[in-house]
């Protein structure tokens, strides 16, 4: 199995994605790493060599430049040059950590769109309080979506849940402003009927209050929405680790407090830890494309490994491309 990794996109970029990369070509015999950036860089980084090769350049795509245009001037760019990997058939699947954007429009114009799948949803893992996670799509592949989309990223989700994730029949949920089956919008009504008659077990509406609660294995909305939820998410956690920070080191008393539930804390921040389920699948593309977080460390990078090679281990693509001629053939028979 040959992974392709944009080794100069992110933050920490490239010592951070090498490290993840010499991590996962310890932890997985059977995948073969091409890091796709400036090879003096990587080789300050690269202790271990075997199974890790380096294609060199030099050029590299930034988070302010506009994506569109950079990815079709910016042709030498180590994102555009993972991604050619995977459409020259030299790589089974790329990684980045670099600009979003960029990433979804090399997706889409170097690796492909699979027939029958309108838009490609980006659609992240998150915690829950039970530890088991439930994926969110889209979180901002397309701002806006028609109810067809939504169903599109509904069998998406579903597969991966279970090819991926191993999750028996997963339940799936219409992101909404209420539980009721008549809320919302026109999209998410007409999203509702659809969703309620397809082959999935689709478990009705949920509300955002209640996704960290595991209420579903798989979260549909439109990208802006999701986009905002998986912010506010973000946002939340980091504030809510800050305020306790602040308050077990405001005196003498409970930094004794501190000492005692240190355990407990890392166990909790472990929990709702993102770095320890991959990254964001750009789901409904040829073959996997993985966007990692932009502060990915190498656990970070190392978890979007493990992700992606169980992605193309489990054949993720040649299933979602197979449910979706099954979905057409049958609306024809009818």
């Amino acid at each position: 199995m040959k992974l392709a990794i944009d080794a100069m996109g992110g933050d920490h970029a490239p010592k951070e994605i090498v490290i993840g990369a010499m991590k996962a070509v310890e932890a997985f015999p059977d995948i073969q790493i091409t890091l796709v950036g400036d090879e003096n860089k990587i080789k300050e980084c690269l202790t271990k060599h075997d199974r890790i090769t380096i294609l060199h350049t030099t050029e590299v795509i930034l988070g302010t430049d506009e994506p569109v245009r950079a990815v079709r001037r910016k042709k030498n760019a180590s994102m555009v040059l993972a991604a050619q990997q995977v459409a020259d058939g030299s790589a089974d699947a790329c990684i980045s950590a670099g600009n979003t954007g960029a990433l979804m429009a090399a997706g889409l114009f170097v690796v492909g769109r699979i027939e029958g799948i309108d838009r490609p949803a980006l659609s992240p893992t998150l915690p829950t309080i039970g530890g088991e996670g439930f994926l969110l799509l889209d979180v901002g592949a397309n701002a806006d979506a028609k109810p067809e989309h939504i169903l599109q990223y509904a069998i998406m989700g579903s597969i991966y849940s279970e090819k991926v994730r191993g999750i028996s029949n997963p339940r799936v949920g219409l992101l909404n402003i209420g539980t009721e089956e008549k809320k919302g919008n026109e999209l998410t009504r007409l999203s509702f009927d659809l969703l309620k008659n397809a082959d999935l077990n689709f478990v009705g509406n949920v509300e955002a209050r209640d996704l960290l609660e595991g209420v579903a294995d798989v979260v549909v909305t439109d990208g802006f929405t999701g986009n905002m939820v998986l912010k506010t998410i973000e946002g939340t956690a980091l504030s809510m680790f800050k305020m306790l920070k602040t308050v077990l080191t405001s005196s003498l008393k409970s930094k004794l407090a501190a000492a005692v539930l240190k355990p407990n804390l890392y166990s909790l921040k472990n929990t709702m830890d993102y770095s320890e389920y991959g990254g964001a699948g750009l789901f409904g593309l040829k073959a996997p494309v993985i966007k990692a977080h932009g502060s990915s460390n190498g656990q970070a990078i190392f978890s979007a490994i493990r992700q992606t090679r169980e992605m193309v281990g489990k054949d993720v693509v040649t299933q979602i491309k197979k449910t979706v001629e099954e979905s057409k053939t049958s609306k024809l028979e009818r």
